[in-house]
């Protein structure tokens, strides 16, 4: 009889037991190469950072850990293709601001940022700068919202693309201000700089790696920063914030993060070798000639940073009624 009643407690026991086994990080490092998916074709600022991880997270783990780019929709495929991959520690993703805060507030995608990816740990910030050409006559953040205010919806502003961070940046800019840039979409950086350098768009929010060579060549004016403070490798550019927009704030960002069903034990070890990487002196100084700023949080302080940049683009695309048509 108190056979009969102590099996079930065993048999539950034991149940728990295997529902328990795969949540353990006991074999951590994954046994198999780690891929780390980047959004963006090779050769830009996000493929050239998470390259510079990559290597030396491969290093400190004793393991190999693979880039794979898988460009196209502005990084949505790259965050599609994660929220589906395998959940057992062998895939994260480099994401980025676009598809995880802006694009699910402008058009339908198949995935949930905080749903159906994990996060592990902050990766790296940086702010854009605006940049106009020289025809256009200023020279001065303050004589450019001058000019567009005499000609109401008379000046144009390039972007990446229909919810990417140059183009809310443009946006932000147009609420602060109390102006109506038209927004003019491209399909990545250098078209928007090529068609900016020949003058037929008047402004860009650029990245700096692809701006600044043509301000040092002559061949564009900058007029602010999208950050709070003036990043180190651009001091004598004023940011919007300090020429008449308190608080103003674009940055582009990237983020670590993991398929959703991942367990917890193997994000929070990651996210220690992802802090450890993101904070070695080598890999930061390396980081800030990219002009990009180490970025290392907590999961958690990711999740709060995440919401609340979710929340601020959701009512800025909510405001300016933007899609991605």
């Amino acid at each position: 009889m108190n056979k009969r009643r102590l099996n079930p407690a065993f048999a539950l026991l034991a149940s728990a037991m295997l529902l328990a086994a795969p949540v353990r990080a006991e074999d951590f490092p994954p046994a198999k190469p780690v891929t780390m998916v980047v959004g963006f074709a090779p050769g830009g600022a996000a493929d050239a950072a998470a390259r510079l991880i990559a290597k030396k997270l491969g290093e400190n783990i004793g393991q190999t850990v693979i880039v794979d780019n898988k460009a196209g929709a502005g990084g949505n495929i790259a965050h599609q293709h994660v929220a589906g991959g395998p959940a057992d520690g062998t895939m994260l993703l480099f994401g980025s601001v676009g598809p995880l805060t802006i694009a699910p507030h402008v058009m339908k995608v198949r995935y949930d940022p905080f749903k159906d990816l994990a996060p592990v740990s902050g990766g790296v910030n940086f702010p854009n700068v605006l940049v106009v050409h020289k025809a256009l006559g200023v020279k001065t953040l303050a004589e450019f919202v001058a000019l567009a205010k005499k000609k109401p919806g008379g000046v144009d502003f390039a972007s990446t693309g229909a919810g990417s961070a140059s183009h809310l940046a443009g946006e932000l800019f147009n609420q602060r201000a109390g102006i109506d840039m038209v927004h003019v979409p491209y399909k990545g950086g250098a078209p928007a700089m090529q068609d900016l350098i020949g003058e037929r768009v008047a402004s860009y929010f650029s990245a700096p790696p692809t701006a600044m060579p043509q301000v040092e060549a002559g061949r564009l004016i900058p007029l602010a920063t999208t950050g709070l403070t003036r990043p180190a490798y651009m001091p004598d550019i004023p940011t919007v914030a300090e020429s008449g927009y308190p608080g103003f704030e674009a940055l582009n960002w990237y983020a670590f993060v993991a398929p959703g069903k991942t367990p917890a034990p193997i994000l929070d070890r990651w996210n220690v070798e992802i802090v450890k990487v993101l904070n070695d002196p080598g890999v930061k100084d390396a980081l800030n000639k990219h002009g990009l700023t180490p970025q290392p949080t907590t999961r958690a302080e990711l999740t709060a940073f995440m919401r609340k940049e979710d929340a601020k683009w959701g009512s800025i695309v909510r405001d300016r009624k933007i899609t991605a048509d």
